[in-house]
């Protein structure tokens, strides 16, 4: 944790601003906080593994006096759930001692349930790609991404990644995106591969949150917010982040007029549009953003429509702002540039044949397929590709089919040691 972050960290009980405690918990390396004590006029916190975790439960308090009796790796473990199961707990230590370790493995150790699948798969499904596609846009206007950027119940950083290249850290080094979700284990994947430029923390969405008011220029709340309780106070919060010349952006919502997967506690648009009226919310057909990203690259946010007009349709996504000028039709280019490595698409299978690869298209299960089938739309069932795919892939290596390739997500940039 970047000490500069306490100047926007606020207790969310008391409101109060945050300092460090001077205890023997303390390991402090210039301006970086790997572990410690944070507090407030009500409460104390911990950090681990450089990430403030401001929540108020059991396992918290059981993490912050292990930090405290010099015991981290118990407090690492504790926040990570792996506590108290020796199996996962010695396979997450084989971790921690490989350079080549990579977010699959990690993944396999600490997500317990079909969430990690969600995840591995996460960079190339129909959802992202637009939400992606949508970031993209905006942060053409530059003020969305001039200010800090909040990626709120943002997982284990998919979409943190993109904003971090759109907008780097400053020049002291303070990280200018910062990426907030609920689980410790999804904000250290993000930490160590997703988004490590980023700045996590651990906080719950159904709290107030804890940021000072007026913090940010953009907050992105992807795919999560109808599986928030307090709805209200969320929506109220994160216009407080965003104050009067920020925006809210938040893809992908259910609503509760149409049939979605997981669907959550679900709204019905004209609920979602009425709870972030103060800020001037715009409605858009999710379907017809995906149609524009996957056949045109063209976000179009002048097409913003009606809740009536939306009907039954399951997914919409909602923007809040009072600057009209980010209301406008954009195209979204690709120049196909790496920026972490090159891999082939996890949902691949690749056979080698001679000279050339067979690569087949396999969902990972039934649920994924039914859930994300509408990859097929630029996934290829089948491809057969010349040359060896079995090392480290560069683009010249693809000659004149590497476009397409990276056009029909069948080669995937991706964080490093991803897959």
């Amino acid at each position: 944790m970047h000490t500069n972050l306490l100047d926007i960290l606020r207790c969310p009980f008391c409101g109060t601003s945050l300092s460090i405690v001077e205890n023997d918990a303390l390991s402090l390396e210039g301006a970086v906080m790997e572990a410690g004590v944070l507090g407030c006029e009500c409460c104390a916190f911990p950090v681990v593994s450089g990430i403030p975790v401001l929540i108020a439960d059991e396992p918290t308090r059981r993490a912050m006096h292990a930090l405290e009796d010099g015991r981290p790796e118990e407090a690492l473990f504790i926040l990570l759930g792996l506590a108290g199961d020796p199996r996962r707990e010695e396979r997450f230590r084989d971790l921690l001692s490989r350079d080549t370790a990579t977010y699959r493995e990690a993944l396999e150790v600490l997500s317990l349930d079909a969430e990690g699948t969600y995840f591995l798969y996460r960079f190339t499904d129909s959802t992202h790609l637009a939400a992606e596609a949508l970031i993209r846009a905006i942060a053409q206007e530059r003020w969305p991404v001039q200010g800090r950027v909040l990626d709120l119940c943002g997982g284990s950083g998919h979409l943190t990644s993109v904003l971090t290249a759109l907008r780097p850290s400053g020049d002291s080094g303070e990280p200018g995106v910062m990426l907030a979700d609920v689980y410790f284990w999804k904000l250290w994947l993000a930490s160590r591969f997703t988004a490590p430029e980023s700045a996590p923390v651990c906080c719950d969405a159904h709290s107030p949150l804890p940021f000072a008011r007026a913090t940010y220029s953009t907050v992105i709340l992807a795919d999560a917010f109808p599986y928030i309780w307090h709805k209200r106070l969320l929506a109220e919060e994160m216009m407080r982040l965003v104050g009067h010349s920020g925006v809210v952006v938040m893809p992908h919502l259910h609503s509760s007029l149409g049939e979605n997967f997981s669907a959550g506690d679900t709204l019905t648009p004209a609920s979602y549009q009425e709870l972030f009226a103060p800020l001037g919310a715009r409605l858009f057909s999710d379907q017809r953003m995906r149609n524009g990203v996957i056949e045109g690259r063209v976000v179009d946010l002048t097409q913003d429509v009606s809740p009536e007009h939306l009907g039954d349709e399951p997914e919409l996504t909602l923007l809040a702002t009072s600057r009209v000028d980010l209301f406008r039709r954009y195209e979204v280019p690709d120049t196909y540039e790496v920026t972490g490595e090159l891999v082939i698409n996890p949902l691949y299978r690749i056979e080698r044949r001679g000279s050339s690869s067979l690569l087949t298209l396999e969902f990972p299960t039934p649920e994924y397929e039914a859930e994300f089938g509408e990859s097929r739309r630029y996934l290829p069932d089948s491809i057969t590709v010349e040359g060896d795919l079995s090392g480290p892939l560069l683009p010249d290596a693809f000659g004149s089919v590497y476009a397409e390739l990276r056009e029909r997500r069948v080669l995937v940039d991706v964080p490093v040691r991803y897959c």
